[in-house]
């Protein structure tokens, strides 16, 4: 009889552990494979924000799963999750569907928190999700139709997402922009390589991006923001506010029995199985994971990547009665876009920016794309978009 492997979330540790799962040489009966996610589209997070500044178009960036997954071996369910019965092994969907297993994965992503901060819940935009994305071009748009002179934005958060959205945005509106980065540290990109850095820094300093760094938010409103800055307290006004800072776990975990850390996180082993209950495994935003020095790792789609193809090994292995092994990181280096056709790379000795690093981004990108079939629909794309538009011009 074949195993039952369920795998709860189609994201980068989701998705990919599926994946790699039909790949892998199984004796016997092929596992019945079931992928279970409340949406209809994977999500390349990455490249999320090529959509505001239109570089890419929404299919390219969040392929249906249906078209992903229709010459595998996946069964894909649209479905919302409502529990797990751990003691019967059981999963029930929203729409009385209950599905069995043998082995549970357990990769739902996590969201952003706006809670921290009076007002954020109500006049911050998240930018985590492709409906977030539609909803900034909305908000960017109808600014730029109006007669105001200039569009203020602020972004709280000056890692990753918030520098590529800040210059990516600035790109967009040229000198109607005005806009800000708030973070509460010293610097932006605290944990970038130097080179990174730097460039980063240039480049927003070249599109007059404001930086509040020590900075604290005290209160969001519906068109300004109260920032506190050495006891000092000033309020400015401002037309979008964008929140890209912290993940926290979806909430159906609060209803489990299974061990977590102090932030909701699920405690797992190096084989990425929930402790005391090895049928179960977890990767991505919703587990603590530590590198081999015991530092823990980011929540990044490099990271879900590379434990996705761990993930499903070990499901194989221990179905297959094989020794488990356990997840070794392997840093990669970073890429960071800033801006239209701009971009800063640093890793595996190399460090590049403008023009080449972005050409770099993009076939590194297109080469981690889900499938080869989609892989080559965005890269035939990417190939016709510029004598499209030279016809057009």
């Amino acid at each position: 009889m074949a195993s039952k492997i369920l795998i709860l979330g189609g994201g980068f540790g989701g998705l990919y552990t599926a994946l790699r799962l039909q790949e892998l040489d199984w004796e016997g009966d092929f596992p019945e494979i079931t992928l279970v996610d409340k949406g209809d589209r994977f999500l390349f997070s990455p490249l999320l924000y090529e959509l505001v500044t239109e570089e890419m178009q929404s299919w390219e960036v969040a392929p249906y799963y249906t078209e992903l997954l229709e010459d595998s071996k996946i069964n894909f369910i649209q479905d919302t999750v409502t529990g797990i019965n751990l003691e019967q092994k059981t999963v029930t969907l929203q729409h009385n569907h209950t599905l069995e297993y043998d082995r549970l994965v357990v990769a739902f992503g996590g969201t952003t928190p706006s809670q921290t901060v009076t007002g954020a819940k109500d006049y911050a935009l998240p930018f985590r999700t492709l409906d977030d994305a539609y909803a900034l071009k909305e908000k960017l748009r109808q600014l730029e139709n109006s007669e105001q002179e200039k569009i203020r934005v602020a972004i709280v958060g000056g890692g990753y997402s918030g520098v590529e959205l800040a210059v990516k945005i600035a790109d967009r509106l040229q000198e109607r922009g005005k806009i800000r980065i708030i973070d509460r540290g010293d610097r932006i990109l605290k944990q970038s390589p130097e080179f990174n850095r730097k460039t980063a820094e240039k480049a927003l300093s070249d599109r007059k991006i404001w930086l509040d760094l020590d900075t604290e938010i005290t209160k969001i409103e519906a068109n300004q923001i109260s920032l506190q800055y050495k006891n000092v307290v000033d309020t400015i006004p401002v037309d979008i506010v964008l929140w890209t800072v912290g993940t926290k776990p979806v909430k159906i975990l609060d209803g489990l029995s299974l061990p977590q850390n102090q932030q909701g996180k699920l405690t797992i082993n190096q084989e990425l199985q929930v402790e005391n209950y090895p049928e179960i495994f977890a990767l991505g935003d919703l587990v603590e994971s530590l590198d081999s020095d015991g530092n823990i790792l980011p929540s990044t789609a490099q990271v879900a990547f590379q434990q996705s193809d761990y993930c499903a090994w070990n499901i194989w292995a221990s179905l297959q009665e094989k020794p488990l092994l356990p997840f070794r990181y392997q840093p990669l280096g970073e890429m960071i876009a800033l801006g239209i056709d701009n971009a800063t790379l640093s890793g595996l000795g190399i460090s590049l920016d403008g023009g080449l690093a972005y050409l770099a981004r993009r076939f590194v990108y297109l080469y981690r794309l889900p499938t080869p079939k989609h892989q080559l629909k965005v890269g035939l794309s990417w190939l016709s978009t510029p004598f499209i538009n030279l016809l057009s011009s």
